[in-house]
C-alpha cells in the first residue's frame, strides 16, 4: 500500500484549505458523532474471524494480484462473485492508468452495494492488489520480487467481505457501499530515486473523479488498510482528522467502550497518502483511515517486503476491525426491523 510514513506537506495544506471551505467535507452530518450512544449495547450481526481469515488465504491462493497477473485477473472474479452472493448490485469499473516507469495497466474497481435505491449511504473500502516490488525487505535481492501483500491489502478486503455478507443478513437502515480499489499499491518504489505522491492510489482517484453513480454522495467513509497484524494498532492519522474528525473520535471512542482502547489509540499521529484522500478532497465524502500503526517500524515489521504472507494475519485482529466497524454504523443505522 502506499505508506511511506512521511508527512505529505502538499497533501495537509490542501486537506486544512478544503476543510476550512467546506467544514471538514461537504457531507459532514450529526450522524457523525452521536455520543449518547451506548455501543456496548448496539446489535449488529456476529462477526466471523475465521470467515475473515479464509477470505485473506483465497485471495492469497491465487498469488501475486498486481495488474497484468493471471493471479489479479482470477482474484477479480472471485471478488466480483463473493460480492454478487451478497449484494443487491454489484458494479466493475475498468480504467486505465500509467504507473511510475511509464508501463500502462488495466486497473478493476469493483463495487458491490446494499440497498442501491437509498439516498443516504455509508461507504466502507480497502484496495485489493499487492505490491509487485518488495522495496523494504531487508534482503536487496528481494527488493525487485512481488510479495502476497497478505496484511496489505487482503486483509483489509477480507473484513469488506465479510461485513457484506453479514450485513446483508442483517441490513442496517442505510445503504452500504463496498469498494475495493485497484492499482493503490504501484507507487514508485524506494530503490528508484525519486518520490511522486500522485503514483499511488491510482484506482480511488479514478474513482473519485467517475463514481460508479453519478453524483454519488455518502455520510462518511471508513478505508481499511492493514488490519490484520498480531498486534494490531490504530491512531488518529492527520488527514483523517482534518477531514472527519467526528466519525474518527466516535469510531475511537466506540473502540474503547468496547474494550479495544489498546487498539484504537487516542493519539495523533502524521498524514498517510491512502486512498481516503482522493475521496476526501475530490468526492468531499468524509473519510477517516483505519491503518496499521507499530511503533517501532513502518506501519509493521513486514510492510512491502516478501514475509507480507498469511503468517502474517491475525484472526482475532480481524474480528476488532469488523465489530467495530459495524457497531459504528448499526449505532447510526440500527436494523430496520428494529425501528
Amino acid at each position: 500500500m502506499t505508506k511511506r510514513g512521511k508527512l505529505f506537506l502538499l497533501s495537509i495544506v490542501a486537506c486544512l484549505l478544503l476543510s476550512a471551505c467546506n467544514g471538514g467535507g461537504g457531507q459532514q452530518q450529526p450522524s457523525q458523532t452521536t455520543p449518547s450512544v451506548d455501543y456496548s449495547q448496539v446489535s449488529v450481526p456476529s462477526f466471523d474471524g475465521d470467515s475473515a481469515f479464509l477470505f485473506v488465504s483465497d485471495q492469497l491462493a491465487f498469488g501475486y494480484r498486481h495488474p497484468g497477473t493471471k493471479g489479479h485477473s482470477l482474484c477479480a472474479y472471485y471478488l466480483e462473485q463473493c460480492l454478487h452472493r451478497w449484494c443487491d448490485t454489484v458494479v466493475v469499473q475498468p480504467f486505465l492508468t500509467t504507473l511510475w516507469d511509464g508501463q500502462q495497466v488495466e486497473g478493476l474497481n469493483i463495487i458491490g452495494s446494499l440497498a442501491p435505491e437509498r439516498d443516504q449511504r455509508v461507504l466502507l473500502a480497502a484496495h485489493w492488489d499487492s505490491r509487485q516490488w518488495a522495496d523494504h525487505d531487508l534482503d536487496t535481492n528481494n527488493w525487485h520480487r512481488p510479495l502476497l501483500g497478505a496484511n496489505d491489502g487482503a486483509s483489509g478486503v477480507a473484513v469488506i467481505l465479510e461485513l457484506a455478507r453479514i450485513m446483508s443478513s442483517m441490513p442496517p437502515d442505510v445503504g452500504v457501499d463496498f469498494v475495493l480499489f485497484d492499482v493503490e499499491d504501484q507507487g514508485i518504489p524506494e530503490w528508484a530515486g525519486r518520490y511522486e505522491d500522485n503514483t499511488w492510489c491510482k484506482g480511488s482517484q479514478y474513482w473519485a473523479q467517475n463514481p460508479h453513480r453519478m453524483f454519488y454522495s455518502a455520510q462518511y467513509g471508513i478505508l481499511l488498510d492493514m488490519v490484520g497484524t498480531d498486534q494490531p494498532r490504530f491512531t488518529k492519522e492527520e488527514i483523517s482528522m482534518n477531514f472527519a474528525p467526528g466519525l474518527m473520535d466516535k469510531m475511537w471512542r466506540c473502540a474503547a467502550s468496547l474494550g479495544y482502547g489498546n487498539v484504537f489509540v487516542d493519539d495523533l499521529s502524521g498524514s498517510i497518502l491512502d486512498d481516503h484522500l482522493y475521496v476526501n478532497q475530490i468526492l468531499r465524502i468524509p473519510m477517516i483511515d483505519v491503518v496499521q500503526n507499530s511503533k517501532e517500524c513502518s506501519f509493521y515489521k513486514h510492510w512491502h517486503t516478501v514475509n507480507d504472507n498469511l503468517d502474517a494475519v491475525n484472526k482475532q485482529s480481524l474480528s476488532i476491525v469488523g465489530n467495530v466497524t459495524m457497531k459504528v454504523i448499526y449505532g447510526d443505522f440500527p436494523h430496520r426491523k428494529e425501528l
